[in-house]
C-alpha cells in the first residue's frame, strides 16, 4: 500500500472518531427532519437526504421525517385546470384543492419509504390524521378564508413512540384533522415544530433552500453559525430577516424555547448536509440553541 492510499485510509478514519462523540451523545436521542425544497425535487439530492436519514437510524439516533410537497401538489393543481393561489405565502385550499392535496402527499410519503426500505430500514409512513397524531383549527391569512388550511392546536405523539419503541422510522405527511373529521391541509415547517415539542426531540432540523441565517443578507461574511433564541428573537426585531425566512425563524425559535434541545437549518442543496452538521466541529448550517445552551 503507498502513502497516498493510506493517507487516504487514515483520513476516512479521523472523520470516523470525530463522529464519536456526537453519536454517544444523541444515541436513543429523537431528531425531525423537516424535508422540502429543492432536496425533495431532485431525485439525486432526495437520495443523499434519506441515506443520511437512514444512517442517523443505524447508528441509534431516532429520526422522524416530516415532509412537504408543495411544488407537486402545485403541479397536480395545474394538471386539473385550475391555478394555484396563495395568500401571505398560503396555499388557498379549497375542497378539490385538499383533495388533490392529500392524494399528493400521500404518494410523495410512500415514495419516501420504499426508499427507505431499500436501505434496509423499516419505515411506516402516516399522515397527521393517523392515531389522532394532528388536530387543527382552521387557519386564517390576514382574517381571510383560505379554506382548508389547518393551524396546529394538539399533538398526540403516542403513534410516534410506539413506531420507535418498535425500531420503525415514521415518515409523516402533514395533513390534520378538523373538529367535525374534515381534512386540513398544514404548512410542513408548522407541522414539524409542534411535532418536535410533543415528542421532546433533542434536534430539529429544517432543510431549506438557503446556507443559513446572515445578519446582512447581502454580506457573506456575516454568515451566523450559531445563536440563542434570544439572539434570534433580536434579528427579527431589527429586521434583519424577513420574506420566507421570518415564519421559519419563529418556529425555530418557538422550538427550542419549548423543550426542543436545538434546531439547525441546512442548505438542502448541499450534499449530506445532515452528516455535516451533526457529526462534524465545525457543521455547515445555523444551529439555535437555548439561551442557557454553550454557544
Amino acid at each position: 500500500m503507498d502513502n497516498k492510499d493510506m493517507k487516504q485510509i487514515m483520513e476516512k478514519a479521523e472523520v470516523l472518531i470525530e463522529a464519536l462523540p456526537y453519536i454517544q451523545k444523541f444515541n436513543r436521542r429523537i431528531i425531525v427532519v423537516k424535508y422540502g425544497g429543492s432536496a425533495m425535487a431532485n431525485p439525486e439530492l432526495q437520495r443523499n437526504v434519506i441515506k443520511d436519514v437512514t444512517l442517523l437510524k443505524l447508528v441509534g439516533f431516532k429520526p422522524i421525517i416530516v415532509h412537504g410537497g408543495g411544488k407537486e401538489i402545485s403541479r397536480w393543481v395545474g394538471k386539473v385546470g385550475k391555478e394555484a393561489k396563495f395568500i401571505n405565502g398560503l396555499r388557498v385550499t379549497d375542497a378539490e384543492t385538499m383533495e388533490i392535496a392529500e392524494m399528493v402527499l400521500s404518494k410523495v410519503n410512500k415514495q419516501l419509504v420504499t426508499m427507505v426500505e431499500e436501505l434496509g430500514v423499516k419505515a411506516v409512513g402516516i399522515s397527521g390524521k393517523d392515531g389522532g397524531l394532528l388536530h387543527v383549527d382552521k387557519k386564517y391569512a390576514g382574517g381571510e378564508d383560505i379554506g382548508f388550511v389547518g393551524d396546529v392546536k394538539k399533538v398526540d405523539p403516542q403513534i410516534l413512540f410506539d413506531l420507535l419503541d418498535n425500531d420503525f422510522l415514521p415518515i409523516i405527511a402533514p395533513i390534520g384533522l378538523g373538529d367535525e373529521f374534515e381534512s386540513y391541509n398544514i404548512n410542513a415547517d408548522d407541522a414539524a415544530c409542534a411535532i418536535a415539542k410533543a415528542v421532546g426531540a433533542e434536534k430539529l432540523a429544517f432543510l431549506t433552500d438557503i446556507e443559513g441565517l446572515y445578519r446582512d443578507i447581502n454580506d457573506k461574511s456575516s454568515f451566523i453559525s450559531r445563536l440563542t433564541a434570544t439572539q434570534a428573537d433580536e434579528l427579527i426585531e431589527e429586521g434583519c430577516i424577513g420574506g420566507g425566512m421570518l415564519p421559519k425563524l419563529h418556529n425555530c425559535t418557538d422550538a427550542v424555547k419549548n423543550g426542543v434541545g436545538r434546531v439547525h437549518i441546512l442548505d438542502g442543496r448541499i450534499a449530506h448536509c445532515l452528516l455535516l452538521e451533526i457529526f462534524t466541529n465545525e457543521g455547515i448550517g445555523t444551529a439555535i440553541v437555548k439561551d442557557e445552551g454553550e454557544l
